[in-house]
């Protein structure tokens, strides 16, 4: 997994809360188990509405996508960060997220930052929805700095700690590949698995 330390990139805004995982990537497209090619899924069915918030070309190429409360709820859908990782995105902020979308986005490598809600709502009236605005997001800082100002945020240790040196769960496994070795080695299997190749 890439390591996240900081990025600056365009915004695009999202401001409908209750986003579901179903709605981030459809049902009809979860029929693989290939992290990537789930771009064109992403928000399918909101995408055909050409006032989809989204469709709005001064969104084009956004890293961050600032969301309502209570993102990603709905079905434990490991899809939903691959697919919004694999269009662009790096961060995602919003006052809420479903504790499993945190989760699987962690394990991916997507950012996925809580405020409170005015700070989100400060942050999106700070959006130039004509011409597109920049944003940088600094998670060894834990700052959001915009329109000339910086805006702390609270991020979990452990996850943080994941994120700034990418590792998914067989990098945090690795780590301990010497203690893993040492106990192999003192404790030999029962069965000589190698008889069987």
């Amino acid at each position: 997994m890439k390591p996240f330390v900081r990025t600056t990139g365009r915004v695009g805004v999202l401001d409908r809360p209750d986003v579901d995982t179903d709605q981030i990537i459809p049902k009809q497209f979860l029929k693989r188990i290939e992290r990537t090619g789930w771009a064109d899924g992403l928000f399918f069915d909101w995408r055909k509405d050409p006032d989809f918030e989204l469709n709005n070309p001064a969104f084009a190429g956004a890293k961050i996508l600032l969301a309502g409360r209570n993102f990603g709820c709905g079905s434990s859908r490991e899809h939903a960060p691959w697919a919004l990782q694999e269009s662009g995105y790096e961060v995602i902020v919003a006052s809420s997220f479903a504790d499993i979308f945190v989760s699987n986005c962690v394990k991916v490598g997507l950012v996925p930052i809580a405020l409170a809600p005015d700070e989100v709502r400060r942050l999106m009236d700070l959006v130039d929805l004509e011409n597109g605005s920049e944003m940088t997001v600094d998670l060894e800082q834990q700052t959001i700095t915009a329109g000339g100002e910086a805006i702390a945020f609270p991020f979990d240790p452990f996850q943080r700690n994941r994120l700034l040196n990418g590792l998914d769960d067989i990098g945090l496994t690795l780590r301990h590949e010497a203690e893993i070795a040492a106990f192999e080695t003192a404790h030999p299997g029962r069965v000589d698995t190698l008889a069987l190749a």
